[in-house]
């Protein structure tokens, strides 16, 4: 017999079937763009209908009243949030590329590549939302749901006028209110200098970390390129392998669109303490084939090459917009699919959230569009919440980023730091990594972002109200602290 869940979603399809045959409507933010001064619009929302034939058949999805296509983060926190609206059974419908139920992707650079003998994450330990303390969404909970869940077939075409959908396997989907939830995409090295060479690896997926993981149990060197988020927690993670590991990054110093130079240095000495060594202001010419054919090292523009058997290309990534460019206003500064407070495209029903949404980052006035999880989730809350109960206030997002490396059993120093607000001034730089270190950024007397090392929970708790709040604070005062603990307490009592 039919269990309770698919009985439950073959009546939710009957159901849904009876009402679009009828016409369903759905409400749905009628979308404007910022003006000049980003300033929203109070245009009033607008009622959308899509009227399905009696060929409804001929569309591959059952439930059609609101799809997300995207398999993240961001698809997993919009899940939950129609689901506690009530909004979720019988009308939502997830299209993703991956074969896995949404999860955090950040576990992928940290817990996951620990050493197999260390205790490594694995799926599924952290589906969505685990990470913001919420439930575990794993595939039976979308079933349970009555969320529809198409795996494996990633969206490559859409007609907007039609209100549809096309897959790579050729299903034609159709749908009412359109969440456009996919991410990026890891930027790669061209073929022709050997990006694609057995032994090149790219962090973006489960599969990624899975065939990452299996090439750190045989490796010997391994060359990580880039001096960002990915290629320290990468590094770090070589380190647990007890393995030869460089990293390369043309800059001067490690994470330069946060890190001050003294900072970065702090973090640096800890790497080379545990092995690691580093490469500056380094240009890679190419990476070179072994006589097996799989990479066998680094070649430099100044002639010298690097030996690999392992690298880990940790370069940025690419807002995954296609096949919605021709469909959508893309953002040319800041890349991505623009949008305004609510998230709501420039076409009616279409809304875009997480990495590839450009969206008015409202406490600094400017077009952003921001890699990382806590707006991932954060997007996903707010468009559905705007896009089922018709809430008006925008967006008001507080720029937060933040890393964790060595946590694995038998780690001589764990790191985590977290930081708030906008890196823009003065940087004042307290305490010596002992293994506190915090740097507060003041522009015009005001404190507008801070980064901590190793804090306490209070302490981290406070660092959101403090570049929120914007206070003003005595520099001299501030620069004369003899700790972070005391610095701490001077920028709290400005509160």
């Amino acid at each position: 017999m039919p269990s309770a869940a698919t009985f439950r979603r073959s009546m939710a399809a009957i159901s849904s079937s009876m009402s679009i045959k009828h016409g369903v409507s759905l409400w749905s933010p009628q979308s404007s763009f910022l003006d000049r001064h980003h300033l929203i619009s109070s245009r009033s929302f607008q009622r959308r209908n899509f009227v399905v034939s009696a060929s409804s058949s001929s569309f591959a999805n059952d439930n059609r009243e609101f799809v997300i296509v995207g398999g993240g983060n961001a698809a997993g926190y919009a899940a939950r949030t129609f689901v506690e609206h009530n909004m979720a059974d019988g009308k939502l419908c997830i299209v993703s590329k991956e074969a896995y139920a949404p999860y955090e992707r950040p576990a992928l650079t940290k817990g996951y590549l620990f050493p197999l003998d260390k205790k490594p994450a694995r799926l599924p330990g952290f589906h969505t939302c685990v990470g913001s303390g919420g439930e575990r969404q794993t595939p039976d909970w979308y079933n349970e749901k009555g969320i529809e869940m198409i795996y494996e077939d990633p969206v490559t075409a859409i007609n907007a006028e039609k209100q549809t959908l096309t897959t790579s396997s050729g299903k034609l989907l159709k749908y009412g209110s359109l969440i456009i939830a996919t991410g990026c995409t890891a930027s790669r090295f061209p073929e022709k200098i050997g990006g694609n060479l057995p032994g090149v690896h790219y962090i973006r997926d489960v599969a990624d970390a899975d065939s990452l993981v299996s090439s750190l149990a045989k490796a010997q060197k391994v060359v990580v390129v880039g001096g960002g988020y990915i290629g320290m927690e990468v590094a770090a993670a070589a380190v647990g392998w007890n393995l030869d590991t460089t990293v390369i990054f043309p800059e001067t110093h490690l994470l330069p669109r946060l890190f001050t130079p003294s900072l970065a240095q702090k973090y640096e000495e800890l790497y080379e303490e545990n092995g690691v060594k580093f490469l500056k202001g380094a240009s890679i010419k190419s990476l070179v084939a072994g006589p097996d054919g799989s990479v066998a090292g680094v070649k430099l523009e100044n002639g010298s090459t690097i030996e690999a058997d392992l690298v880990v290309i940790g370069i940025g990534a690419k807002p995954a917009v296609s096949p919605f460019d021709n469909a959508v206003n893309l953002n040319t500064t800041v890349g991505g699919i623009e949008v305004d407070g609510l998230f709501r495209s420039n076409i009616p029903g279409i809304f875009a959230i997480g990495d590839v949404a450009a969206f008015p980052l409202k406490m600094y006035n400017r077009i952003s569009r921001v890699e990382h999880v806590d707006h991932a989730r954060g997007s996903a809350k707010h468009c559905v919440k705007a896009l089922l109960t018709a809430q008006t206030h925008t967006y008001d997002y507080l720029p937060y980023f933040y890393s964790r490396v060595f946590e694995y059993e038998g780690s001589s120093r764990k790191v985590w730091w977290q930081f708030f607000g906008d890196n823009v001034g003065e940087a004042i730089q307290i305490g010596n990594f002992d293994p506190k270190i915090a740097t507060f950024w003041l522009d015009s007397g005001k404190l507008k972002g801070v980064l901590l090392e190793s804090g306490s929970p209070e302490e981290f708790q406070l660092l959101p109200k403090l570049a929120r709040s914007q206070p003003s604070i005595d520099k001299v005062k501030l620069q004369s602290a003899a700790s972070v603990e005391e610095a701490l307490e001077i920028a709290k009592a400005s509160l």
